[in-house]
């Protein structure tokens, strides 16, 4: 994949991070509720973590370690959030994660986002497994998960050391079996 692919689903349009994308960045994750949920955003997130973060995604790309995509609405190309695959190439699955600017909660975006990124993921890398983590209080993440019919794995006790506290995840999965029973019907 020589260009970086872009996904459109009902509402959205999953694209590259952009320059253009910065003041965006800045102004939706410079927010407490934000970087409390998703452990490598910081807080306060400035212009220099922007830039840091559009580096980050474009030099993952370019080595073929992880696909970021800016949410984007489709009647709107302003950045209001993002969903990326980092990948591990020997054992041929991913990690996906995701953020969402808080106006836009509630709003089915991180579903909708999150079938797009599973769809790419198994159609497109022909990945064998993608799972994801969140916190156990953010149980809408858990929901975002559970409406794209992965499974619950279990939880992760201490998992992540953040800011000198040891931090507890919950994972879910779905395998490239899996994903193909649930869209059968897409598939063939």
């Amino acid at each position: 994949m020589r260009d970086f692919p872009e996904l459109v689903t009902n509402k959205l349009k999953l694209r590259k991070i952009l320059m253009t994308d910065l003041p965006s960045l800045v102004k939706y994750c410079n927010n407490k509720k934000i970087s409390d949920q998703i452990f490598n955003i910081p807080f306060p997130y400035t212009e220099e973590d922007a830039i840091y973060r559009l580096n980050f995604a474009s030099q993952g790309f370019k080595n073929k370690e992880r696909y970021i995509f800016a949410i984007t609405l489709k009647e709107n190309d302003e950045l209001i959030g993002e969903i990326g695959l980092h990948l591990d190439k020997v054992n041929n699955h991913a990690q996906f994660g995701y953020w969402v600017a808080e106006l836009f909660w509630g709003k089915g975006i991180a579903t909708e986002a999150t079938s797009a990124i599973l769809k790419f993921g198994f159609e497109e890398l022909q990945l064998h497994k993608i799972y994801a983590t969140h916190y156990p209080e953010n149980e809408a993440s858990g929901k975002v998960m559970f409406n794209n019919q992965m499974i619950k794995e279990g939880e992760l006790s201490d998992h992540y050391l953040i800011e000198g506290v040891y931090r507890t995840v919950i994972q879910y999965r779905l395998t490239r079996l899996e994903y193909a029973a649930q869209n059968a019907s897409k598939l063939y």
